[in-house]
């Protein structure tokens, strides 16, 4: 008989204000949604990272008759110039591994690594990319001591560090991670004032039920419970709206980043299931917590 009744005052209390508690479910979708896919772009970033960690490698491009840098001359870089640079980095402590790779290797390493974006491949010319020496570190923030003992050496063009690249990357989805999370935590405080407002007017409404109750001696819990359920079902609802939109999130978002840019690993649908149960689960208690706290605080039931 209790819960019936409490079922029923929270279908009273959703009906009586539906426009504010669609207003709500829509706050707490996007919310929740900004929440989960900062979460999903940090994720997506940690994974990158220790993906990629051990796959840092420091790229030396010899010279070639196209390079800018002057000490090249204009000239392309001699048999032995290229064989006391490969010795000099086979005895260095900091490198594991060192891999000579000519013109033709290397345009046809770039096609295949660009193979997705053809307007750049065609606009690419083999020769355009000159001779390398791909160097592996044992430990890649040692990378300063190759890229020293490198720069000036007969027959070096440039000193290029992978690290650096994926440093700015990582930058950028950082920085993407945090705009969703501010963005979020201003609809949650949206949610907030929406939930107190929702369930002040609820009350307000249903004050001579609320009187009645008091006087027959139920208890404040019992009181509350129906103002406490309509904000964490509508924080319910408005969490598996934001799961639908954060499955599309990884599908349109996060699996097109991973398609397009090689730079970053494939992100699992089990760290999407994790990220929509956080998600739901936060947004459930957000509103349950701020409505017990509009209650408690503004009004007397």
């Amino acid at each position: 008989m209790r819960a019936q009744f409490v079922l029923q005052e929270i279908w009273i209390g959703l009906r009586r204000n539906m426009t504010m508690t669609i207003s709500l479910v829509i706050t707490v979708a996007i919310a929740m949604a900004l929440f989960g896919t900062g979460l999903l772009l940090r994720s997506q970033v940690d994974s990158s990272k220790s993906y990629w960690y051990d796959k840092i490698e420091v790229s030396i491009f010899l010279c070639a008759k196209t390079s800018s840098n002057p000490s090249c001359q204009k000239q392309d870089v001699n048999d032995t110039q290229r064989k006391t640079l490969q010795d000099q980095l086979k005895k260095m402590s900091q490198v594991s591994d060192v891999q000579y790779e000519n013109k033709q290797q290397a345009y046809t390493r770039f096609k295949d690594r660009f193979a997705g974006s053809p307007g750049f491949v065609e606009s690419t010319r083999e020769g355009d990319i000159p001779d390398s020496f791909r160097v592996k570190l044992k430990k890649p923030e040692e990378y300063k001591a190759v890229a020293q003992a490198m720069l000036g050496q007969p027959g070096v063009d440039t000193v290029i560090n992978e690290q650096e690249i994926l440093k700015k990357f990582f930058r950028i989805l950082n920085g993407l991670q945090f705009a969703a999370l501010l963005i979020a935590m201003i609809q949650v405080v949206a949610a907030v004032l929406l939930v107190g407002n929702t369930v002040r007017l609820s009350a307000f409404n249903r004050r001579r039920e609320t009187g009645i109750m008091r006087l027959v001696g139920a208890s404040n819990t019992y009181i509350q419970m129906p103002f406490i359920l309509e904000g964490a079902i509508a924080g319910l609802i408005g969490g598996v709206f934001a799961s639908v939109l954060l499955v599309l999130s990884k599908m349109f978002l996060i699996d097109r980043l991973a398609g397009q840019v090689q730079l970053v690993s494939q992100l699992g649908w089990s760290t999407v299931v994790y990220v929509i149960i956080v998600s739901i689960c936060f947004g459930v208690l957000l509103c349950a917590l701020s409505s017990f706290l509009t209650l408690r605080r503004y009004l007397k039931i």
